[in-house]
């Protein structure tokens, strides 16, 4: 069953803020220092929530998302700090050549927080990055891997069985369609699961890429508790057990979620 930030625009918009002021910008600053004049890109910004304590920081923040009723949003809340010159919102595509030719080797800090897992061909897009940041800038992934109890996303499911149940996005593309169409859920909410289906990404593939792509990790952590869940469901966040966290594939069953920040 849907949850109210899925509903919520301001609702998302807060628990943004305060996940990233509590978890996501102490990750980053472990291995990148965040001053005054730091440059940060958000792709898959939203509602712009997570880039605010960047901006209370003095870093000069920039956010893209495809989403333009979302980067709308965020332009209306922050819209003192866009009006200042301390933030820019835009609904554009990172490809576009006039994107990279304005931010080429431009950024301190890149940021995808919930993003990598929703954007196809990673193999491709992730090495991309490297257009964007400094040499000595670094890379911040948050995501859950594809193959923990929730990994489809069924808590975006609009009836409550199915956004409950674990495991079943793991079924073969066709039977769990059939499963989510006899469960009752929308042709529009089946979509967004198979496009979510389509684009997973689990620890394994996600480490083989970042090495492929020349990009060297330089923090990790794994969650057996997202830090979001906080927000979702009031737990508390919990780091993964340290020995799980160096066993190839039972590790993707049991980690809710990663932290990555990555450089060259």
């Amino acid at each position: 069953m849907a949850l109210k930030q899925h509903k919520d625009a301001g609702v998302r918009y807060d628990q943004q803020v305060e996940n990233s002021r509590n978890y996501v910008l102490p990750f980053i600053a472990n291995t990148k220092p965040l001053q005054p004049g730091t440059r940060v890109l958000e792709i898959g910004a939203g509602e712009g929530g997570v880039l605010v304590p960047f901006a209370e920081k003095g870093c000069y923040c920039v956010g893209v998302d495809l989403d333009k009723v979302r980067i709308d949003i965020a332009n209306d809340y922050l819209g003192k700090e866009v009006a200042e010159g301390k933030m820019t919102f835009l609904c554009k595509n990172v490809y576009d050549a006039d994107f990279l030719e304005k931010y080429r080797n431009y950024f301190d800090v890149i940021v995808l927080k919930d993003t990598i897992e929703h954007i196809p061909d990673q193999e491709k897009f992730i090495p991309y990055l490297k257009n964007l940041i400094k040499p000595d800038g670094q890379v911040f992934f948050g995501f859950p891997p594809w193959y923990m109890p929730f990994g489809g996303h069924q808590q975006l499911c609009q009836h409550k069985f199915p956004s409950m149940l674990p495991y079943y996005h793991l079924l073969p593309r066709g039977i769990y369609k059939a499963a989510l169409k006899m469960m009752g859920e929308s042709d529009g909410t089946i979509e967004m699961l198979l496009e979510i289906y389509d684009t997973r990404i689990s620890i394994e593939r996600f480490e083989k890429i970042i090495g492929e792509s020349g990009f060297k990790v330089k923090n990790k952590t794994h969650f057996l508790i997202n830090p979001i869940y906080k927000y979702k469901f009031g737990l508390q966040p919990r780091k993964q057990w340290g020995p799980v966290t160096h066993i190839p594939f039972l590790r993707d069953f049991v980690t809710t979620c990663v932290y990555y920040t990555v450089g060259l």
